[in-house]
């Protein structure tokens, strides 16, 4: 069953302020959310900010009452994304890298756009399906990217989700965590009275209009 959402409202006039101040220092994401990153509409799920797309189907991947990741479907092809906290000193990606290979043996390096990823296949209840690995080492935190379907072949319709991931933020918080402990995520819906009462003050919104859905997978 879906859970209707509205999507993050800009940023806090202060915090536009601060990002008219100090301009991104990169072309593009992955984002951290102490950086200064371009302001937009996104879905806030706590951990990540998501580019709101209306042709993606955006879902919260959980086990048991904690929500783990994000799923998103879009033609024929699936991205998985899971936001990990990472030691300050180095990254998780070469070492994921390693873990991964252990276990699928039909893939193998090669670069993308984020550097070093992997691609191939990754077996599903019995079968297989084409499949890219993407690693993005940020500020103690990783994010993994799994593009599954006809999306890993097809460049076309892999661009829409390398632009999705891109402008991704990743809200890493200032709490202790374990390593690879994932991000913690929330349904948006959570601070949803507290959005609509702030859009409402502002001149030009309503708060009721209809936004984009997500649902749930377990």
């Amino acid at each position: 069953m879906r859970n209707v959402f509205r999507r993050r409202r800009r940023e806090q006039p202060e915090q536009a302020v601060e990002q008219e101040q100090a301009a991104p220092t990169r072309e593009s994401g992955p984002w951290d959310a102490d950086e200064p990153h371009p302001e937009s509409d996104r879905i806030d799920l706590g951990g990540l900010r998501l580019p709101h797309n209306p042709d993606f189907d955006v879902r919260l991947a959980s086990l048991g009452d904690q929500h783990v990741g994000v799923v998103v479907l879009y033609d024929e092809s699936s991205l998985q994304l899971q936001a990990l906290a990472a030691p300050r000193s180095s990254g998780l990606w070469d070492e994921v890298k390693t873990k991964i290979l252990a276990q699928a043996k039909h893939l193998e390096e090669r670069e993308g756009p984020f550097g070093s990823e992997l691609a191939g296949e990754m077996r599903v209840e019995g079968e297989s399906r084409p499949a890219r690995y993407l690693g993005i080492d940020g500020p103690r935190w990783f994010l993994l990217a799994v593009i599954a379907g006809k999306a890993a072949v097809d460049d076309t319709v892999a661009a829409a989700y390398i632009d999705f991931i891109r402008d991704v933020v990743v809200v890493r918080g200032d709490e202790p965590m374990a390593r690879e402990e994932p991000i913690p995520l929330r349904r948006p819906n959570e601070q949803a009275s507290d959005q609509a009462s702030e859009q409402a003050e502002r001149p030009g919104l309503n708060p009721f209009k209809r936004g984009p859905e997500i649902s749930e997978i377990r």
